[in-house]
């Protein structure tokens, strides 16, 4: 059905199109984002499951964000070559089979190439879907559209731990790969349906493979050289080739982009002052949104013993809130200035994780609720805003680019985020426990005392004489390690909250500039 175009889907199916085609895109995107945070509330038992640390098991998050960010720059060729129907389903099947490869993996490697598929396909059909909404409703509209839209990309990270801590609880990790299978069918067959289908004629457009090339070396090598520099020490020499090809990648990539005819991701969009800053304000966002989707539920299990339902659930209330604030902020998007609530956004971001650094091992539910909503209040003053003004203000011929510009440097944000704030807790906790440690000694009454009191509890418990010593040793160790990491979240929410204050200064520029206002309006006058 090659002439199912837009217009010809309005003639058939009235003005209500826009909503069932709007929902079709939504139901693959918060499917596909929702699988981007539902594994956290799985690491700790997946660490246990295959006998893997930290440095590798975060790879099932920044893995399936990396792949989803690459993928994003194949959006706008894939459109103009196959059409929207077609990129649609071909994603979703992608997800798809990397959904049931993770859920059927033997080994931590099987299961990360699952990840890494899943994200593939997630890729592909997020921009597409921003693009589409855009297409179908009127330009005074287009607040309203992005509230829609914020909906699916910002909620489902947020009830995505919640549902995989049941699923965890209930049957095990497996299911949490396999519960967003039937939504990714379901998406597929409705996009059979209102999915607009290809209007090219003629051979495929020219693909830019070198700059895909360029980008996949640059993302991997540093996402590979950020996660192993813990491990392998920063000094080594195979951390410094990393980085070394990351840097040369970098290069190659912005020089073959400015010169290709065909370019996978067009540069000129980043001339543009509100885009850009845009682009900035995304991606400190997305390390947010991914950030603290990924260490909350950490946090609580690994410091406060919470079991991964009651660790899903602490993100339920404030993912509700914001379903309820998008549309709310999208038709305010479309009447104040979008600077004004974007700043408001970080600050109140910010001042969340200010709060988070106050956690403790007895931090009530409820506290933390209160703290986790407060943060999400400002992700949703932030979102439909942001994406209006950097994509309202290119021209017709570039959205598409700048929409994929505009997510990719999101997700990249976030792959980076979750790879920065990992190794922030590793470094961190890892610091906190040695400094302890060296505090530990013959002469430190409060340690004997401790110990005093562990012995009374085993013996109490029935351990024979001659082990309680060992014992009570192992378990001022283990209080030592959740001392550190205790300290080691903190720090890595005060990373957080830094970087989002300081993201006000690019958000400032993305008011307009009065000069430029006022010399516009004497230039009407004078010719008017």
């Amino acid at each position: 059905m090659a002439g199912d175009t837009i217009e010809a889907m309005f003639a058939q199916f009235g003005p209500n199109y826009r909503y069932y085609v709007s929902f079709t895109a939504m139901l693959g995107t918060m499917s596909m984002v929702l699988t981007a945070t539902i594994i956290n509330v799985a690491i700790p038992v997946i660490m246990g499951a295959f006998g893997v640390g930290q440095d590798t098991v975060h790879w099932l998050s920044t893995g399936f964000i990396a792949a989803m960010t690459v993928s994003m720059l194949l959006n706008d060729w894939c459109v103009r070559a196959f059409g929207m129907r077609v990129t649609y389903i071909g994603a979703m099947s992608v997800f798809i089979f990397g959904a049931i490869l993770g859920g059927l993996a033997n080994t931590i490697d099987l299961m990360i190439i699952g990840r890494i598929l899943q994200g593939s396909g997630a890729g592909l059909v997020q921009p597409l879907s921003m693009v589409l909404m855009f297409q179908v409703f009127p330009v005074e509209q287009r607040g309203r559209a992005m509230g829609i839209f914020s909906v699916g990309i910002t909620v489902a990270p947020t009830i995505g731990p919640a549902v995989g801590g049941v699923l965890l609880d209930a049957f095990n990790w497996h299911y949490v790969f396999f519960m967003s299978v039937p939504i990714a069918v379901i998406g597929i067959m409705l996009a059979a349906v209102f999915m607009p289908a290809a209007a090219r004629k003629g051979p495929l457009p020219a693909f830019d493979w070198a700059g895909l090339i360029l980008v996949i070396s640059f993302i991997s090598c540093t996402l590979t050289g950020l996660s192993s520099g813990l491990r392998e020490g920063w000094g080594a020499p195979i951390i410094a080739l990393l980085f070394s090809i990351a840097i040369i990648s970098f290069v190659a990539f912005i020089l073959w982009e400015l010169q290709t005819q065909n370019p996978i991701l067009q540069l000129r969009v980043f001339f543009n002052r509100k885009f850009a800053a845009a682009v900035v304000v995304g991606m400190v966002l997305s390390v947010g949104l991914f950030g603290s989707a990924y260490i909350i539920p950490l946090f609580v299990q690994a410091v406060q013993g919470y079991s991964p339902t009651r660790s899903g659930l602490l993100l339920m209330p404030s993912g509700i809130l914001m379903m309820a604030m998008f549309p709310i902020a999208g038709r305010l998007s479309d009447r104040l200035p979008g600077y004004q609530m974007i700043v408001l956004g970080l600050a109140v971001f910010g001042a969340s994780c200010v709060l988070m650094m106050q956690a403790h091992t007895d931090t009530p539910f409820w506290v933390f609720v209160v703290w986790i909503t407060i943060g999400r209040i400002g992700l949703a003053t932030m979102m439909p805003p942001l994406t209006v003004t950097a994509v309202s203000t290119l021209k017709p011929d570039l959205l598409s680019q700048g929409s994929g510009a505009l997510n990719f440097s999101r997700q990249f944000g976030g792959a980076v985020g979750v790879n920065v704030l990992a190794l922030i807790l590793g470094e961190r906790t890892a610091f906190f426990y040695d400094a302890f440690t060296g505090l530990q000694t013959p002469d430190n009454s409060a340690t004997l005392h401790l110990m005093s009191q562990f012995s009374h509890i085993l013996g109490q418990l029935g351990w024979p004489l001659e082990m309680m010593p060992a014992g009570a040793l192992y378990l001022v160790g283990r209080s030592i390690h959740t001392q550190a990491s205790m300290m080691a979240f903190s720090d890595a929410f005060l990373f957080m909250a830094a970087l989002y204050f300081m993201t006000v200064i690019p958000a400032l520029f993305l008011m307009d500039l009065p000069i430029k206002t006022k010399f516009r309006t004497k230039l009407r006058l004078r010719h008017g």
